[in-house]
């Protein structure tokens, strides 16, 4: 899990991720995202924020391990009960994560991959893969006036807001948020992905400082990659995430990284 805040940009490692979840967790529109990492492995993780109960499904679709730094109440019922392998940062201050001086609490929580792996070891936890993966495939997207998007944004409250911009040359899209580029701490390279899914859902209000976002069941989408859009759902049934084109058959995905933003 990862902050969203201003105060806790830029972000390290959330660059090399290989899905991105992005979603609003407050009802003010503040915005929470969880990284995946596979591929590639970062010198360094962070800011490192709390569990919440919205992302857990996710967790499970991808049988991943869950690193977070403490989390709201339900979540942590439901890590605490046993749902899915997790590490938190409240448990494991000083040997698995670590603070740094160089932002405020609580945005100034940090790990590594190494540092996880090493505590899922120890833990007992089962390492190996088990998640299929989404179809991949370098595919011929046909163009028209009608399905040509330069430009992905995704309307958050400012300072949250998120545009992607489409590249020609790399045929990737490169982010900014609250108006100025997002980039990676770890290498100052702007943050970039191959694929955008934007999902619509629906959100209930719980308190001043918490939301319920609606992951499960079924919705609408847009699918963005190779400066194309194209529409379709997004189904999560069984804590099984998968997306869908307009004929109802199984999205495929060219092969690189993937953001996927939730709005509401």
């Amino acid at each position: 899990m990862m902050a969203s805040d201003p105060i806790a940009r830029p972000l390290s490692g959330i660059g090399q991720a290989d899905i991105v979840f992005e979603m609003p967790v407050t009802p003010n529109g503040i915005t929470r995202m969880m990284a995946v990492f596979q591929c590639e492995e970062p010198q360094e993780i962070g800011s490192v924020r709390s569990a919440r109960e919205d992302f857990l499904t996710f967790v499970k679709s991808f049988d991943a391990l869950y690193a977070h730094w403490g989390g709201e109440r339900e979540a942590l019922n439901k890590l605490d009960s046993g749902i899915l392998d997790n590490i938190d940062g409240m448990k494991y201050e000083g040997t698995v994560f670590y603070r740094k001086n160089s932002k405020p609490r609580p945005h100034n929580g940090f790990t590594t991959l190494s540092l996880i792996t090493e505590k899922a070891k120890e833990l007992g936890y089962i390492l190996d893969d088990s998640f299929p993966g989404f179809i991949r495939e370098n595919i011929k997207i046909d163009r028209n006036l009608s399905n040509l998007v330069s430009m992905v944004s995704v309307d958050y409250p400012s300072p949250y807001d998120v545009k992607w911009v489409y590249d020609n040359d790399s045929g990737r899209y490169r982010r900014s948020r609250g108006g100025e580029i997002e980039s990676d701490i770890n290498n100052n390279d702007q943050v970039q992905s191959d694929v955008i899914v934007v999902m619509h859902t629906t959100s209930k209000f719980l308190s001043r400082d918490y939301i319920s976002i609606n992951t499960t069941g079924e919705g609408e989408a847009e699918f963005y990659q190779n400066g194309v859009r194209a529409s379709g759902k997004w189904k999560n049934v069984a804590d099984d995430l998968k997306f869908y084109d307009i004929n109802g058959q199984e999205m495929t995905l060219v092969p690189g990284k993937i953001w996927i933003e939730i709005i509401i």
